[in-house]
């Protein structure tokens, strides 16, 4: 699909020609006040700062540029130069990033953080680079979590029968199909007309997704599985990274670094503000009892072996078990 960018975008990017500074195109698909568009303008800022101005960053929120797929194809291309997207639509192209993205590997976000701030992480990000791009930095993305139009679900095999949207990733595919439901592939941006329309029974998300795509008025079941912490990922096109001198890469990625916990921090609040007002707006939010929980994680312990077979990401998935929670 052609998109035509508006003449203030236009104005803007001859402006910072004629300064002599050098506009970074970065893609995301949520909305202006996200989080994750806040911090890579937070990066923006820090790196015009410190570069003296040779450098900014003009974030294009809101899927300007494209669904996920569409921008990381660009991103690959340099046609965009950062992008921020979720580690699935990655599943199928970077390997590495399936580890992270399996169910209820996570047992809290400071599991989490503790595998992705640490040498593990270094290694996944290591990993885009194979693939045309630079990987800088994660951004957290909460709990997922499944949500339904027109039943609850409340134990595993409430599951049967559901067509639920999942992200475009085989992984995700399966671990629907394991759950006894099938699995629907589509762009985020396609979410809400599939559940308006009953193409979809539900789709999972996190509790600022759920909240600001409007998807908690059309499915008012939000059933907390926490099933998966997989998180975001900033990425650079390896044709912009190239043509930055040496200092000017390690600026980038300190000014990318310091974004993290800038996004933290908001994301922290954001998810609190998300909860409260899908509360308050009548959605029924269940917590399935403990057994029910077991039931889950056994019904997908088959899709490890499936998934992670080279024996270094089997090592991999191993040593981020070994740490403590």
């Amino acid at each position: 699909m052609k998109r035509v960018i508006g003449l203030g975008v236009l104005l803007g990017l001859c402006s910072a020609a004629a300064s002599g500074a050098t506009t970074l195109r970065a893609a995301d698909t949520h909305p202006a006040g996200y989080p994750t568009v806040q911090a890579v303008l937070y990066m923006g800022e820090r790196l015009e700062a410190r570069s003296g101005g040779r450098y900014r960053i003009r974030v294009f929120a809101e899927r300007q540029l494209g669904e996920e797929k569409e921008t990381i194809a660009q991103t690959r291309s340099g046609a965009i130069d950062l992008n921020r997207v979720n580690l699935a639509p990655f599943n199928d192209v970077v390997p590495e990033t399936v580890i992270p993205s399996l169910p209820f590997l996570f047992r809290s976000t400071e599991h989490m953080r503790r595998a992705l701030d640490g040498p593990v992480g270094a290694e996944i990000l290591a990993a885009f680079e194979r693939h045309g791009l630079v990987g800088l930095a994660f951004y957290d993305s909460g709990a997922r979590s499944f949500y339904t139009r027109d039943r609850p679900v409340r134990a595993a095999d409430d599951f049967r029968g559901l067509k639920l949207r999942v992200q475009q990733s085989q992984l995700f595919v399966d671990l629907v199909a394991a759950l006894g439901a099938r699995g629907v592939g589509l762009p985020y941006g396609q979410v809400m007309t599939a559940l308006e329309t009953g193409l979809v029974d539900g789709a999972e998300n996190n509790w600022p997704s759920y909240e600001s795509s409007g998807h908690f008025r059309v499915a008012p079941h939000y059933t907390l599985t926490e099933h998966s912490m997989a998180p975001e990922v900033l990425v650079m096109s390896m044709a912009r990274w190239q043509r930055l001198a040496p200092a000017d890469r390690a600026l980038v990625r300190r000014c990318a670094t310091e974004s993290v916990r800038r996004m933290r921090e908001l994301w922290s609040e954001r998810e609190r503000q998300s909860e409260a007002r899908v509360r308050a707006a009548g959605v029924v939010v269940i917590r399935p009892a403990p057994e029910a929980m077991r039931e889950l994680a056994e019904r997908v312990r088959p899709m490890y072996e499936r998934h992670v077979r080279d024996p270094r990401l089997k090592a991999m998935l191993e040593r981020i078990r070994a740490m403590a929670p």
